[in-house]
């Protein structure tokens, strides 16, 4: 069955997705404005009420598109934030494990939600079931498209790298993979959308409904990884550690190493976003929300690996119910770079990804960013070097 960008993947579990209520980007439930105007000036004045009435009626086009401008109302009572129960989420399972966030937000009261993959986590932010979340850039970039920009902002980077297209022995090049099954964590995902733009360049035609020259099941990780060990899978591009997992625990081998695909081996795999509504309301919750996050990728770069291990695997423990094995963890953090840098500049090229894929179209992404706040902190500490957004937005 064909689904949208933005619905569950198939066998995703209902607890990893709160509330049920399906609001797309960009609605906001309210009816729109109507306004008549009523003339009953004389012939001479037709004109003025002409051009007013025009004037009237851009207003009301404008108020209806624009959200009302949300007042400062101090620090929130509370933050729900989402993220993912993945390596590549580590800043989100080190803040919370640490409490960072819980340190750096004060008063204000830290609750969470994990997902499987970013469509599911942007349809809760739109739902108004979270205020911020850990997603990939993809999912973030389609919100932003769909809503004409008032849905979200990125306001920092997390991670780079640690995604991997990997196979079953035997499949030693793409023309192997004509007529075969393979999985990503969720359509419209950012390895969704990896995974079909580069079968595009290869010259297969897919489709979000699963035909084509190569099908494509978007399931949920660890499903991904029984359907592999039972046979019923022949590959699966996947963020860390499910790659790996696959790797040591199910006997795959890497086929497309994603950073092969990027300049200087440089690729965004999570961001931080928020909703811009709560970002205009409470923009001092959401300062100390990325003083949390600066400090959880500080200590990522700085923390022994035995060490590092021992909090993921408390983290992970929390948000999926299972540690990992420490070669799982070994392997999945070889890959990956904790950055707070969005890399800005790889966007255009998301994007038109997004577009090859079928599951976003070509649009103006101008404001997509707002590193303004991510900038204040890291200008508080001596080594703060400021984060550009490329001309997509504010830094």
């Amino acid at each position: 069955m064909s689904r949208t960008p933005e619905s569950p993947a198939p066998g995703e579990q209902s607890g990893t997705q709160p509330g049920t209520t399906r609001i797309v980007a960009g609605e906001t439930g309210k009816p729109k404005r109507r306004r008549t105007l009523e003339i009953a000036l004389a012939a001479g004045l037709v004109l003025l009420i002409g051009a007013g009435a025009a004037m009237a009626s851009t207003l009301s086009r404008s108020q209806e598109t624009a959200p009302a401008a949300a007042a400062d109302s101090g620090p929130a009572a509370e933050l729900r934030l989402g993220y993912f129960g993945n390596i590549t989420h580590a800043p989100a399972l080190v803040g919370v494990s640490k409490g960072f966030f819980a340190k750096d937000l004060g008063a204000t009261k830290l609750t969470t939600q994990t997902f499987n993959a970013g469509p599911a986590a942007i349809e809760a932010l739109n739902a108004g079931a979270i205020d911020a979340t850990y997603i990939g850039p993809n999912p973030a970039i389609n919100s932003y498209v769909k809503s004409n920009g008032q849905s979200i902002s990125i306001i920092a980077g997390a991670a780079s790298g640690g995604a991997q297209l990997v196979v079953r022995p035997g499949i030693n090049s793409a023309a192997d993979l004509k007529g075969k099954t393979l999985a990503s964590p969720q359509l419209g995902g950012t390895q969704d959308v990896a995974l079909r733009a580069w079968l595009g360049k290869q010259g297969f035609k897919t489709s979000t409904d699963g035909s084509g020259d190569v099908a494509i099941n978007p399931t949920e990780n660890a499903q991904t990884l029984k359907l592999f060990q039972d046979g019923k899978l022949d590959g699966a591009w996947l963020p860390e550690p499910w790659a790996s997992r696959l790797v040591l625990q199910a006997g795959a081998k890497v086929l497309v190493d994603e950073k092969d695909l990027w300049e200087k081996g440089e690729f965004v795999t999570t961001v931080l976003i928020v909703n811009k509504k709560f970002a205009a309301e409470h923009p001092a919750t959401v300062q100390a929300l990325l003083k949390g996050h600066v400090e959880s990728v500080d200590w990522l770069n700085a923390a022994p690996a035995a060490e590092k291990a021992a909090v993921l695997n408390s983290g992970l423990k929390a948000a999926a119910g299972k540690a990992l094995p420490a070669d799982v963890i070994d392997r999945s953090l070889k890959n990956i770079v904790f950055t707070v840098d969005p890399l800005a500049g790889t966007y255009k090229k998301l994007l038109q990804d997004g577009v090859d894929a079928g599951t976003t179209k070509q649009a103006d992404i101008n404001g997509i960013f707002d590193l303004t706040a991510l900038n204040s902190v890291l200008g508080e500490s001596a080594a703060g070097k400021k984060i550009s957004a490329e001309g997509l937005g504010k830094d």
